[in-house]
């Protein structure tokens, strides 16, 4: 059920026109249809509060985009849901806009086609959004509040990735990945598509559009860099002259390392390097004066276990200063004060999200708030009053908030999954525990819903992706592949830590598995389990262990040092780092862990690896995989499936087709989450 809010006959008039059309049947209807949805919804949700299943968690909305308005009076965000009919597996995406009181609260776009990334003009009056409602190609449309349909701004033949308006509100810069050229198309549709890996590979470059049309009533885009390089991210100059960008050697994942910043004049295209080091530099800001930009910067050498500071260079020309260490090492930057004073950004701190601030006087940094919660997606309104997020934790779906500096407490504003709040879930706590070297070590431990304390239950061991992951307060009704308030509302506790290796607790914890997978971080699991059992919490003989990834690494790491899991369950998981590192997307990211090729050091490859180690496993074992990842192809999961069924090990395996690194579709991930949840009830209960 959506709720929606009254507004004002004035307010009403200003709307768009398919907006107005759609209030006004949604009105007629109200009034007979109030009494029977709200019965109906009533009696679902009383009879549902502790059976929660995959297909209610996958229709979760996630919440995205929240930007408040340049005057700070409104917010627009995003919320995506699922769209699962006979012929359909999609998650969908459409604007809304509300008022930051909290007195109207209306969706702004519609239609089968999403519509994603809204942001404010400068002057308040329209917004600009991306959308593939045309041939599936994503567009730029911008609608005016005013009235009207929101009108087309980009006809492009490939995508439009990321974009900004100019400071004059006149122009907007997109970037936009090459298209295939015309006997390219012609080849794919003659299946002559044959191709060269690492070759011919189609960059991501700068264009700016006008939002007028010119006086044939065209919009003739402007391309602004031709050099050989893939844009990654860019911001306008406060003077609208110039653009500041990043962007790596291609858009291949392994390339994030050679990260440099430039910047392009809008009037000529011409580009000027700007900072270009062996250190990663990427998230360039112009402060709001225009003196300064801000970037991101590795340490060296660069590390996929990343560190990094907050760096600011005179526009000008001079010395840089480099910000603190942040405690994490891994800020990710909000915006710069309205006095140029500080830069905000924020990261994991443990099992929350920290706001801080960089003094560019001194370099210090600050913590500004902190809640043990998720916060994404936090952006600032012009003269940084108000904050914009959105927020989760680990029995509160998403929605989108605000923060006016100096509040101490966030002010919902959205209220996409207030139905979804009359599910019970399991109580989620942190528990710590000391590791077998005594490191400290935390985790989140969620119980069965209604649990009686003194009472033993089946306990699920869920480890992170990464290795560098971290698990946090997010809902537990959320989506994704593994159910755990479905889980919790069958009986079982689970049990979800973040051992050495993990984000959230700076870069000597994030980096202490280097050369070690399977080692020490091994034990820090274990070592929790061991603390569930002795909090008389899970029974020792009902113990299931399930991960993705690094995770599925993992699980299927354990399974063969320990006989003490009943069942186990490994989602696209690194099997042999050998085969990995010659058919991953990443080639550089085990060699950075292990320290060199496999062929310099054959041994700890294989000592580090399930499959040299696969003789004599037991345990019931599912293996889940997307036979579109490229990120940890199929063929690890397919290694792993055939070894254990050829030592008779019960096992069974789910390819998920067209998926990537992780279901994106509802469907795949509904098959996801009843498939471990089948095969831990088979094994556990």
């Amino acid at each position: 059920m959506e709720i929606h809010t009254t507004t004002s006959p004035v307010a009403r008039a200003a709307e768009p026109s398919e907006l107005l059309q759609r209030r006004k049947i949604i009105m007629s209807l109200r009034k007979s249809l109030f009494a029977l949805t709200f019965i109906v919804v009533t009696s679902f949700f009383a009879a549902a509060q502790t059976t929660w299943t995959p297909e209610i968690q996958v229709k979760t909305k996630a919440i995205g985009s929240p930007r408040v308005s340049p005057d700070g009076k409104r917010l627009v965000y995003t919320v995506n849901e699922a769209v699962m009919t006979a012929d359909k597996s999609e998650f969908v995406t459409q604007v809304w806009m509300a008022t930051t009181d909290g007195k109207e609260n209306y969706q702004v776009t519609f239609g089968e086609k999403s519509s994603t990334n809204p942001k404010w003009s400068p002057d308040g009056n329209s917004i600009a959004f991306t959308s593939n409602r045309k041939d599936s190609k994503n567009n730029l449309y911008v609608l005016r509040l005013m009235g009207g349909e929101a009108e087309p701004i980009t006809d492009v033949k490939s995508a439009v990735g990321d974009f900004e308006w100019s400071p004059d509100g006149k122009w907007l810069a997109y970037s936009m990945t090459d298209p295939k050229a015309d006997d390219e198309d012609k080849n794919d549709k003659g299946r002559n598509d044959y191709r060269w890996i690492d070759e011919n590979i189609k960059m991501s470059r700068l264009y700016v559009v006008s939002v007028a049309k010119d006086a044939n009533g065209k919009r003739e885009p402007k391309k602004l860099t031709n050099e050989n390089r893939h844009v990654t991210g860019f911001e306008w100059s406060p003077d609208g002259s110039r653009i500041v960008f990043s962007h790596v050697k291609s858009p291949v994942a392994n390339d994030w390392p050679s990260s440099d910043v430039a910047i392009v004049e809008v009037a000529t295209a011409k580009m000027t390097p700007f900072v270009a080091t062996a250190a990663a530099e990427a998230s360039p800001s112009f402060s709001r004066d225009g003196k300064w930009i801000s970037m991101v910067v590795s340490d060296l050498p660069v590390r996929w276990a990343q560190s990094n500071n907050i760096v600011i260079f005179p526009v000008a020309g001079g010395t840089a200063k480099k910000m603190a260490l942040s405690p994490d090492g891994q800020p990710n930057v909000v915006g710069w004060s309205a006095d140029n004073t500080k830069i905000y950004f924020t990261e994991a701190k443990g099992t929350g999200t920290a706001l801080y601030s960089a003094s560019v006087a001194t370099g210090s940094i600050t913590e500004e708030q902190y809640a043990d919660a998720v916060a994404t997606g936090v952006s600032l309104n012009n003269d940084c009053t108000v904050f914009a997020f959105a927020l989760q934790m680990a029995d509160r779906p998403p929605e989108a908030f605000i923060a006016r500096t100096g509040d101490s407490q966030p002010v919902q504003i959205s209220h996409a999954n207030d139905d979804i709040t009359k599910m019970a879930v399991g109580k989620t706590e942190i528990v710590k525990w000391k590791s077998s070297d005594g490191r400290d070590i935390e985790g989140l431990l969620t119980y069965p819903v209604g649990y009686t304390a003194g009472t033993k239950v089946p306990l699920i061991l869920n480890v992170h992706g990464g290795p560098a992951g971290v698990f946090q307060h997010s809902y537990v009704g959320g989506r994704g592949s593994y159910p755990i308030a479905t889980f919790a509302s069958r009986g079982y506790a689970v049990l979800r830590p973040n051992p050495r290796g993990s984000s959230g607790y700076g870069t000597e914890f994030r980096r202490a598995n280097i050369k070690d997978w399977g080692g020490m971080d091994y034990q820090d699991l274990m070592t929790g389990v061991d603390k569930v059992i002795a909090m008389g919490v899970a029974d020792p003989n009902r113990l299931g262990v399930m991960g993705w990834s690094y995770g599925g690494y993992m699980t299927s790491t354990i399974i063969t040092k320990t006989k003490r899991f009943k069942a186990a369950s490994a989602g696209a998981p690194v099997t042999n780092l050998m085969s990995f590192n010659g058919t991953a997307d990443i080639p550089g990211f085990i060699p950075d862990y292990f320290g060199g090729d496999f062929w310099n050091d054959p041994t700890t490859y294989a000592k580090h690896s399930a499959m040299f180690n696969i003789k004599g496993v037991s345990t019931p074992t599912l293996v889940q995989h997307g036979e579109a990842d490229v990120r940890v192809p199929i063929s690890q999961g397919y290694e792993l499936y055939n070894a254990l069924k050829q030592q008779g090990v019960p096992t069974r395996m789910i390819v998920l087709p067209r998926m990537p690194h992780g279901p994106n579709e509802p469907k795949m991930q509904v098959a996801a989450m009843q498939s471990n949840l089948d095969w831990f009830e088979k094994y556990l209960k």
